[in-house]
């Protein structure tokens, strides 16, 4: 009985979580954001090669602008088989995700996808799948000014209302907590936007 208890207090806690999490989300409009792609993106770089992280949550792909927002949500949508498909061998029924590039800066440029790992709650977390995006990807090697990349699978949400931090090899960037402003302030402008789009609607 005891068990029991406890596994019933954990679930009525664990669904105001997860409707609270539905809730975030759902504050935010759709197409009143300015953002853009780079305002989102994590990266890391050296002489050879430089990477860029994306985090693809709602809760922070609904600030940008809406081309990009579309362009990106169409990105996992057409790709939803197979992110359910990885997820579903690692036994996850969530998985965060995450848009990355790499840019060779260099000819002949190897790069290792699973080196690349997330920091968060001290925590390191290894890529569940990657779910290539483009053939040079698969390759493995870049050339100058060539790209490749793919959607990332990892374990948890990544935390994009919070902090985390990215690692590839010896490159790091802590970046994602003084990003936070500037998603603060822009999530105020959306709400005041749709608001105010709401109030002329109704004075109509």
């Amino acid at each position: 009985m005891r068990t029991l208890g406890g596994l019933l207090f954990l679930f009525a806690y664990a669904v105001p979580a997860a409707a609270q999490a539905g809730e975030q989300v759902q504050a935010v409009p759709v197409s009143y954001g300015t953002l853009n792609q780079n305002d989102l993106a994590l990266r890391v770089h050296n002489e050879d090669i430089e990477i860029r992280l994306i985090p693809l949550d709602p809760q922070v792909t609904r600030l940008l602008a809406n081309d990009a927002f579309q362009s990106l949500r169409s990105l996992v949508e057409t790709r939803r088989r197979a992110i359910d498909s990885v997820a579903a061998r690692a036994g996850v029924s969530a998985p965060g995700l995450a848009l990355v590039s790499f840019f060779g800066l260099r000819p002949d440029t190897r790069f290792d996808p699973q080196t690349l790992t997330l920091l968060i709650r001290n925590r390191v977390f290894q890529p569940l799948g990657v779910i290539p995006l483009s053939a040079k990807f698969t390759s493995q090697q870049l050339n100058a000014r060539e790209q490749a990349s793919a959607i990332y699978l990892f374990e948890e949400d990544i935390p994009v209302s919070d902090s985390f931090s990215l690692s590839y090899g010896a490159l790091l960037s802590e970046d994602w907590q003084t990003k936070q402003s500037i998603l603060d302030r822009e999530r105020a402008r959306v709400s005041a936007r749709a608001r105010s789009e709401r109030a002329d609607t109704t004075r109509r």
